[in-house]
């Protein structure tokens, strides 16, 4: 969905990515230092609590990982490697920002039963529908790999990286300012249920690519 603002979004970052390439920093350099960063501040949000803070730094964070691709047009042009890490430690953030909510919502769960609560319910679900989030997030990556390596395309759906991390870090932001983590919690059922629509219908736009292209009868 957040896709389509993307040009818009290069714009604006444009002259912020000029200034890394003045002092020398590298697309891969900006793409390390992002996801580094992400994944110290993702674990350190759920560890903490801070969870308004946390989703604040993060999306900084976030702000400063996508200039990866500025900076590369800027110098280089981009190359295969750096496209290739780009995607891998994308992975690892994606992970640790959700790794976060699960430690968070982990942490509210044991702070109930120490108390001689019942189990958080809201803390439960929330590890749980976060859990299935992650899966769903590397599902979705390896079904536009997999098409890719077979010449297809599957690249589309409702729900994109930006669209995830969007979702994830209002849904921690909202959580944090009110001290609900029922924001949390249902922020991350959306989540899994956009993932789930997300896979559905990579996996259709790859059948029908392939079909088309690869399983296609040939004329004599």
């Amino acid at each position: 969905m957040l896709e389509k603002l993307r040009p818009w979004f290069k714009r604006i970052i444009n002259p912020i990515a000029k200034g890394m390439v003045k002092i020398g920093l590298t697309a891969n350099a900006v793409t390390v230092i992002g996801a580094v960063g992400t994944t110290i501040v993702g674990i350190a949000t759920g560890i903490t609590g801070w969870l308004f803070w946390g989703a604040l730094v993060l999306t900084l964070l976030v702000i400063f990982d996508s200039l990866d691709g500025s900076v590369a047009q800027l110098t280089n042009g981009g190359t295969h490697f750096g496209a290739f890490l780009d995607s891998t430690l994308d992975r690892v953030a994606d992970w640790a920002v959700l790794l976060g909510v699960i430690i968070y919502f982990f942490m509210r769960n044991n702070a109930a039963l120490l108390a001689g609560q019942r189990h958080d319910v809201t803390a439960l679900i929330g590890m749980g529908t976060a859990i299935y989030a992650i899966m769903t997030s590397f599902v979705t990556s390896y079904i536009r790999a997999r098409a890719e390596s077979v010449g297809a395309e599957a690249k589309g759906g409702i729900a994109t990286r930006s669209d995830r991390l969007t979702i994830i870090l209002v849904g921690m932001a909202i959580s944090g300012l009110t001290h609900q983590d029922l924001w949390l919690m249902a922020t991350m059922c959306i989540l899994a249920v956009l993932g789930t629509i997300t896979i559905l219908q990579r996996i259709h736009e790859a059948r029908v690519s392939i079909e088309a292209t690869l399983d296609a009868p040939t004329k004599d």
